[in-house]
């Protein structure tokens, strides 16, 4: 088993309850972990054998541009994507950060991180 990590992908974006997030939008930070087998392709060599981090930046970038009120909502429909376009992929965690949220207060970040396994 290995690891693939896509990590600081970095997203603007419309997410939010407020009427106001939604209209200005907020920069987003978009991590992902993946476990795989990946002794097939540390022999051959060739992508075809491995979990392609592109698609991974794809699915993140493209689940980021729907606008959606919770980020629980967002990372939920990337694992849905993920283990439905990489069989390869036995579990999958991916956090989505909201910087500089508008919650009154000198904040960083907000984070959703949810894990998930491939069903048998």
């Amino acid at each position: 088993m290995g690891i693939i990590k896509v990590e600081n992908i970095r997203v603007f974006a419309n997410h939010g309850c407020l009427k106001e997030e939604t209209k200005i939008g907020s920069n987003y930070r978009v991590d992902i972990e993946i476990k795989a087998n990946l002794q097939k392709s540390s022999k051959t060599d060739e992508l075809s054998d491995t979990v392609d981090y592109v698609l991974l930046n794809r699915i993140a970038k493209e689940e980021m541009q729907k606008p959606s009120k919770l980020l629980e909502t967002v990372v939920k429909r990337m694992l849905t994507r993920i283990f439905a376009e990489e069989k390869l992929i036995k579990k999958a965690t991916v956090s989505v950060s909201k910087l500089n949220p508008p919650i009154g207060g000198d904040v960083e970040s907000v984070t959703i991180k949810m894990t998930e396994r491939r069903k048998k």
